[in-house]
């Protein structure tokens, strides 16, 4: 083939790369881990040559003081991005968010109806959970092709914190429009193995069709420091302590109960610290407890800005992650990747047998400790408190791991391969 016909092929070739449109209701700036996910996903594609471009709502998943001004349509970083204006009431409670849900479902399924879908695959997440039923009736109606990104499972996250009752009439309306979501969309990609057996199991999905693809943190953006050179240690007195840090959403299917219970046996012990950064719909519960136990070793701050992330994070010497009791499949704490990305070792609490277990235990990055087990917890905090080689060498594994197997590289050629399936299946 000579030069100029291999050329024309390739042209050939990237003209029939179909456009990824995301659908999310967070995205970067705003403060949702998704949102920063989805931001290093779009523009990824967009340096790879490809078209993408996102719908989203303006900056409102976080306290009002992290809302940024943003522009309504804009392109950045090549992508394309249209933010809808939507209520911004407190997510926190049921009524805010479902008022916010509704507000941003509403125009984007208008907008879905109207514009044109020849050329694109949209990627319908699960913010709000039941986004994807809007592909799935659009897809009723003419040619679009969709694939779903599962990141908390609905209806059984509700089901579990309790906000609809089990196997009541929400229930079972709500796994009937996951079941034609699911079996509508081309692809489904979730986080993890527990995520992908229950897509297949509930929903009647072909495995073949559901794919595992984990998240990702940015090597360039998070980097390992010395927690003494930090700012963040410094400005809180943490530089000469020996810190836990619990850095993230502090939602109701996280652990908090046993970090609590660990912190008040440290209560006399002045070179500890326990620090939440975030929040969540478990936060006033942990203001108020670490209130009434006393817990002046406890320290809780809000979401610290993007552009400070880096140096928050590695104001610790170990970082915490945990998933609560029937959690797993339904939900995944992302917060583990930006833990090994800074290469902090790593305590992780949750079930026996969970996907959080064998990473942790698979990589060296830390140690694992059963959901409950407050005597191996704390023996996990003695032991890596008092072993600083072995800290810095689980962090270095964490560090590594993260290298290899969890970059946003690595995950986008996986997200192309599926989204290039889903178009190509239609055309055949």
């Amino acid at each position: 083939m000579t030069p100029q016909s291999s050329s024309s092929a390739e042209v050939a070739r990237v003209s029939e790369q179909c456009e990824l449109v995301i659908l999310n209701q967070y995205y970067f700036p705003d403060v949702a881990s998704t949102g920063h996910l989805l931001h290093e996903l779009a523009t990824e594609v967009a340096s790879r040559g490809r078209a993408v471009s996102v719908a989203t709502s303006f900056p409102c998943y976080g306290p009002r003081s992290t809302w940024q001004a943003c522009a309504g349509h804009e392109m950045s970083e090549g992508v394309a991005v249209h933010r809808m204006r939507t209520t911004r009431l407190g997510k926190d409670r049921l009524l805010g968010r479902l008022l916010n849900s509704v507000t941003f479902l509403m125009p984007l399924f208008v907008r879905q109806l109207l514009r044109r879908s020849e050329g694109r695959v949209f990627m319908y997440t699960t913010n709000p959970p039941f986004l994807g039923i809007i592909g799935g009736i659009v897809s009723w109606m003419r040619r679009h092709d969709y694939v779903v990104l599962l990141h908390d499972s609905y209806p059984q996250l509700a089901v579990w914190v309790g906000k609809i009752r089990p196997s009541g009439p929400v229930e079972r309306v709500w796994h009937l429009v996951n079941r034609v979501m699911y079996r509508r969309a081309r692809e489904t990609i979730v986080l993890c193995d527990r995520a992908k057996d229950l897509v297949c199991s509930a929903y009647g999905v072909d495995p073949d069709h559901v794919h595992v693809i984990h998240n990702w943190a940015d090597p360039k953006q998070l980097l390992p420091l010395p927690k003494e050179e930090t700012e963040f240690a410094k400005q809180h007195g943490l530089d000469s302590r020996f810190t836990l840090l619990y850095s993230g959403n502090l939602g109701l299917y996280y652990e908090f109960a046993s970090l609590l219970e660990l912190a008040e046996r440290f209560k006399i012990d002045d070179d500890f610290r326990l620090v939440f950064v975030g929040a969540g719909g478990k936060r006033d519960w942990i203001a108020a407890e670490v209130m009434r136990r006393g817990l002046s070793n406890v320290i809780m701050l809000p979401y610290q800005p993007f552009s400070s992330l880096n140096d928050s994070l590695n104001a610790c010497d170990v970082s915490l992650v945990s998933i609560a009791k029937g959690i797993e499949g339904i939900s995944f704490p992302s917060k583990l990747y930006s833990s090994l990305a800074v290469g902090k070792a790593v305590i992780a609490i949750s079930e026996i047998g969970s996907e959080l277990q064998r990473m942790v235990e698979g990589t060296g990055s830390g140690i694992w400790v059963p959901l409950g087990d407050l005597e191996a917890l704390e023996a996990a905090v003695r032991y890596l408190r008092s072993n600083r080689a072995e800290r810095a060498a689980m962090g270095v594994r964490a560090r590594a791991a993260m290298l290899q197997e969890f970059t946003i590289e690595a995950a986008t050629t996986s997200y192309l391969e599926v989204i290039d399936r889903a178009s190509r299946r239609h055309r055949r």
